[in-house]
C-alpha cells in the first residue's frame, strides 16, 4: 500500500469506488485548470483574475517560465473526497449581460469538472470584478529576462 502522495501546489482527492483494486486521486490544481478553461470558453468573458493592476501583474508572470499562474489566476477551489467549491473572478465584456454571462459559466464549469473529473460540484461563486471597454488597452507584454 502507498502512502497518499501530494502535488505541489494544491491538495490530492481520493476518488474511492466501491469495490476498487485501487485509488484514483486528482489534485485541486486539475479542478483549478479545468475550472478555468471553462470559463475562458464562455463569450462574453474577457479574463479570469481582478482588475487591470491584477491582469497586469498576470501578464507578468505568464512570462516567467514555470510560474503555472496563467490557467490558474482567478480561480479557487475546495476539494473534498467527492465534491468540490470554485470560486472564479472574472473580467465581463463591455455590452455582455452580466447575469447571462454568470449563469452560462456556472453552467460550463458545472458540466466540464463533473465531466472530467468525476466529482461532484456544489457551487460556483462568481464574482465579476472588472469590465472589459473597447478599445481599452492591455498590458503591455514585457519580457523578463
Amino acid at each position: 500500500m502507498h502512502p497518499e502522495r501530494t502535488e505541489s501546489p494544491g491538495t490530492v482527492t481520493p476518488l474511492n469506488e466501491d469495490g476498487a483494486a485501487g485509488r484514483t486521486t486528482i489534485s485541486s490544481l486539475v479542478v483549478q485548470k479545468v475550472a478555468g478553461l471553462a470559463a475562458r470558453e464562455v463569450g462574453g468573458v474577457h479574463a479570469l483574475g481582478g482588475g487591470g493592476v491584477s491582469r497586469a501583474i498576470g501578464a507578468l508572470r505568464e512570462r516567467i517560465p514555470g510560474s503555472g499562474t496563467v490557467t490558474t489566476a482567478g480561480v479557487a477551489v475546495e476539494v473534498g473526497e467527492k465534491q468540490t467549491a470554485i470560486d472564479l473572478d472574472v473580467v465581463v465584456e463591455y455590452g455582455a449581460r452580466i447575469a447571462d454571462v454568470a449563469r452560462a459559466v456556472r453552467r460550463n464549469v458545472i458540466g466540464a469538472v463533473e465531466q472530467i473529473t468525476g466529482l461532484e460540484v456544489i457551487e460556483v461563486n462568481i464574482s465579476v470584478n472588472d469590465i472589459h471597454l473597447p478599445g481599452e488597452e492591455e498590458p503591455e507584454s514585457t519580457r523578463v529576462e
